[in-house]
């Protein structure tokens, strides 16, 4: 379990159990829990995934919607309480699609990732160990996630990559 101040990043592919992983660690500290979701439900597979998500976390939990501004819902946790980022490559769709400044965003969600005031943790989908994209858009959003990983995995005091519901200690 992570402490207080302390970041922990949980990567894995679609259906790794990241997310799930994730709510039990969070679930284990005490306290009220702060989920911060970065999903938008543009259609009705996004609206079921998100019910679902919903009901598997049950009460205790405080939802925080931040499909673009992740760093400010950060910097609205109490000290001390324990986050559930999901997801920052959700994040980055989402700015991707908004035509933001990538770079910029990144920047600026990875210094506020580098401070953590609570124990937080960050799920992200690894999408770049597939083939190569055929098409612009998505290279730019394979290369762009592999970039804020390494960005946010250089200073998150843990991370860990799901396969099949089975948590990698990588660092």
């Amino acid at each position: 379990m992570a402490e207080a101040g302390r970041l922990t990043l949980l990567l894995g592919g679609a259906r790794s159990g990241k997310s799930a992983h994730a709510e039990r660690l969070v679930a284990a500290h005490p306290g009220r829990w702060r989920y911060i979701a970065t999903g938008q439900a543009h259609d009705a597979e996004m609206a079921d995934r998100i019910a679902e998500h919903r009901a598997r976390r049950g009460a205790g939990w405080h939802t925080v919607e931040a499909p673009l501004d992740l760093a400010a819902a950060l910097a609205e946790a109490p000290p001390g309480e324990a986050v559930l980022v999901d997801c920052l490559t959700l994040w980055l769709s989402n700015h991707l699609i908004a035509g933001s400044d990538l770079a910029a965003e990144c920047d600026r969600l990875a210094a506020a990732l580098a401070a953590p005031i609570g124990p937080w943790y960050a799920v992200s989908n690894e999408v770049g160990l597939g083939i190569v994209p055929d098409n612009a858009l998505s290279r730019r959003f394979r290369d762009a996630a592999g970039r804020l990983h390494q960005q946010v995995a250089r200073t998150a005091d843990s991370v860990l990559f799901m396969v099949a519901g089975l948590p990698m200690t990588v660092k």
